[in-house]
């Protein structure tokens, strides 16, 4: 495909053979044989380390196994669907429905986990901005840049949140005062970088009007308990799961649907990755001499770099086996990071499946030429807002 700019909004729409070649079967079961069989190494060489790892990563995994399985009765219940229309019903052009889905993609992050976000709601937008006629690139790759800068905020909004900060022990309204600058510099950053990919496009009213959709109480519901929960409790793991799970059996979605949407397969083995690599963090100390010699600005990129290298949730394990001096500055760079690359976050393949059944053809070359330019300059506004106005948090 001939080269279309050095503009990094315009990147090649089509997709990655590597990529498409890659079946989700295939890869959950991939993940799981891998991420068994290193815990279960683990386990062997060091079974303390493996208990003190396991116990550091179960909460994080549970409460997002419940936010997921919330995500699941929400979506079937229409919300996400309901929340598009109405935008799409509003006035104006591609600028005000892109910013107005971004937000969406950002609350739901914050209240549901990101990967519930780029799971439902990359659909959503990709449909919209064809509705629309709009440029693809805000409108495809704003969903996994947004999930990503907008998991900042509260603890189940991304895994790394847990893992990072699982020493603290405060409840979720605490974490979110402590890093609500960080996010919404995060954030900001993101939306303006997606509204200059979309700059100077006419308006134009959806080619099929969108109908509107008929919203059930019980995703609401469970939306707004696991909310309050997950602000209030200091351990809302459990509390968030029951929520999960009993939203699922009224639902009375089958364990075939609910099995497909969750995928557990990951779940565990990125659990088993986890344990793993935190029994090498507590056997080995080269990660926790890293981390400790490093300023907080060192500390965000050293977390950015680790998450382009070996995946976010990995490098968060491997970081904290010992409380890392600079926690939130480590954040910026495990939440913000996968933004250069979708090997910085398993949300990515989410993303990636989810814009292509769409019918959009994402790239991953076009995610890091967007993310070289919106991650850096996301990561030092964030980190920017916590040294001004939360300066004991940085």
């Amino acid at each position: 495909m001939a080269s279309q700019g050095s503009n990094p909004c315009v990147g090649t729409q089509g997709a990655s053979p590597a990529v498409g070649r890659v079946r989700r079967l295939s890869f959950s079961r991939l993940v799981l044989l891998v991420g068994v069989a290193a815990a279960v190494v683990a386990v062997a060489l060091s079974p303390s380390h493996a208990a003190s790892a396991a116990g550091q990563a179960w909460a994080p995994f549970v409460l997002v196994a419940g936010l997921l399985l919330v995500g699941i009765v929400a979506h079937e219940d229409g919300l996400f669907d309901a929340l598009a229309g109405a935008a799409e019903r509003l006035p104006g052009g591609t600028t005000v429905l892109l910013l107005v889905l971004l937000g969406v993609v950002a609350v739901v992050t914050v209240l549901l986990n990101l990967d519930t976000s780029v799971a439902f709601l990359t659909p959503v937008l990709v449909l919209a901005g064809q509705r629309r006629r709009a440029p693809a690139l805000p409108f495809v790759y704003g969903a996994l840049f947004m999930s990503n800068s907008a998991s900042l905020l509260l603890p189940g909004s991304n895994l790394t949140n847990l893992l990072v900060l699982e020493r603290e022990h405060v409840a979720g309204a605490v974490f979110a005062a402590r890093m609500l600058p960080a996010w919404i510099a995060a954030v900001a950053v993101t939306a303006l970088v997606m509204l200059v990919c979309n700059r100077g496009r006419p308006v134009v009213r959806p080619t099929v009007p969108r109908r509107r959709v008929q919203v059930g109480s019980l995703g609401i519901a469970a939306t707004g308990a696991v909310a309050v929960l997950v602000l209030v409790l200091r351990q809302a793991a459990l509390p968030v799961l029951a929520v999960g799970l009993v939203s699922v059996a009224v639902r009375r979605l089958s364990p075939r649907r609910v099995a497909s949407d969750l995928g557990p397969a990951v779940l565990i083995g990125v659990f088993g990755l986890a344990v793993a690599l935190g029994t090498l963090a507590r056997s080995w100390d080269g990660a926790d001499r890293l981390i400790h010699a490093a300023s907080g600005w060192e500390t965000a990129a050293v977390g950015a770099v680790s998450a382009v290298l070996v995946n976010n949730l990995p490098a968060a394990v491997l970081f904290t086996a010992r409380t890392p001096p600079h926690p939130r500055a480590l954040l910026l760079g495990l939440n913000v990071g996968p933004n250069l690359a979708v090997t910085g976050s398993l949300s990515a393949l989410l993303w990636y499946r989810a814009a292509r059944r769409a019918g959009a053809r994402p790239s991953i070359v076009t995610v890091s030429l967007v993310g070289v330019v919106l991650t850096p300059t996301a990561i030092v506004a964030a980190a920017l807002a916590l040294r001004f106005l939360a300066p004991q948090h940085l």
